[in-house]
């Protein structure tokens, strides 16, 4: 039975990677979908939404989208190359303008998509929903701060599931990836500090979006707590992303260099503007990280598809088949591809 037909849903930043996933994902489901988001939606489903550009910061405009909604699904927010003003403004004020507006206009559920990266670097494994929230820089505190003002919402009687995905990718995904997948398609060996010899855990897209589905349709005395997202299926980085250098069919392999330079390389790259790879990714380069996923499989029955190297391999047969590699732009999306700066020239030594 499809839960979801008929339903009314808002997908706040909509426009973005995994707004359009997720639209799709509605829209396959029978749903009426309406989008917000400071970005155009210029994709070939805009005659089957409606469409509206604008900011969750302006109340009157979350007012005017929110509007007869049965539920939102708030995927806005700003990544951690925006401004700390800008992400604190969005991230936090603007997710409490939204949930003050779907109190009023009483909407019967509020799907906030936060992030693992609320935990920031991890001190044990498997990482569970009920360990400290330790957030590193102003975009994993940000994340933090607005899960509190969610409970506070959700101890006032609104029904608010909050997932923490893994790191998401799939088609649509650039961002640091668009790296790995430029040096595959090149012919290049990928370099990671340590060889990449750590387990590290993602996420495909589709499976975030059943995810959410789940949440928003499964009975509130389940769905209304906090859950982390990520795959049942993953190796190493090293082994995974090999799987796409085996794909790309060059004979290339991951490299192992050492550790601390290359971050203490990549953090000075960072600071003097030469490198788009921020300290959230470099730090956590040679980091073991994965999640526990029991309670959304035991409360809301979630059984990821893919595998780590299934969701490559999405990302990057979409990456080959839109010929992407060359449309750099900021790197505050990650529908952007990032401009390289100095990796660029580093990729010809490998």
């Amino acid at each position: 039975m499809n839960k979801l037909a008929d339903s009314s849903i808002l997908v706040t930043g909509g426009a973005g990677f995994l707004g359009i996933n997720l639209v799709r994902f509605l829209l396959s489901r029978d749903c009426r979908v309406t989008v917000l988001d400071l970005a155009p939606f210029d994709y070939p489903e805009a005659p089957q939404v409606h469409a509206m550009q604008g900011d969750i910061r302006h109340r009157s405009t979350v007012e005017q989208a929110m509007r007869g909604v049965d539920a939102v699904v708030h995927a806005a927010a700003a990544l951690p190359l925006y401004t700390p003003e800008d992400i604190y403004s969005t991230d936090v004020a603007g997710t409490r303008i939204c949930l003050q507006v779907a109190q009023e206009q009483e909407v019967r559920r509020f799907v906030h998509v936060s992030s693992t990266a609320a935990y920031g670097i991890p001190v044990h494994h498997p990482v569970v929903e009920s360990d400290t929230l330790v957030g590193i820089g102003p975009y994993g505190k940000a994340k933090i701060q607005a899960e509190e003002v969610c409970i506070q919402y959700r101890r006032e009687g609104m029904c608010i599931p909050v997932l923490r995905p893994k790191s998401f990718i799939g088609p649509e995904r650039l961002g640091v990836f668009s790296l790995l997948y430029d040096w595959a398609s090149a012919g290049r060996n990928v370099p990671l500090p340590g060889g990449g010899q750590h387990s590290f855990q993602l996420l495909d897209v589709e499976d975030l979006c059943c995810a959410i589905g789940l949440a928003l349709t499964e009975e509130e005395s389940r769905a209304n707590q906090t859950f982390n997202v990520g795959a049942l299926v993953y190796s190493t980085m090293g082994d995974d992303f090999q799987s796409v250098l085996d794909y790309a069919g060059f004979g290339c392999r991951v490299v192992k260099v050492p550790l601390r330079p290359t971050i203490g390389f990549l953090d000075l790259a960072y600071r003097l503007g030469l490198s788009p790879i921020y300290p959230w990714v470099y730090q956590n380069l040679a980091v073991e990280s994965w999640v526990s996923i029991d309670k959304i499989q035991t409360a809301l029955g979630f059984v990821p598809r893919y595998s780590n190297r299934d969701a490559l391999l999405r990302n990057y047969e979409w990456y080959l088949q839109r010929n992407v590699g060359d449309r750099a732009g900021q790197g505050l999306t990650h529908r952007e591809v990032w401009a390289q700066g100095i990796l660029a020239l580093l990729k010809f030594f490998f």
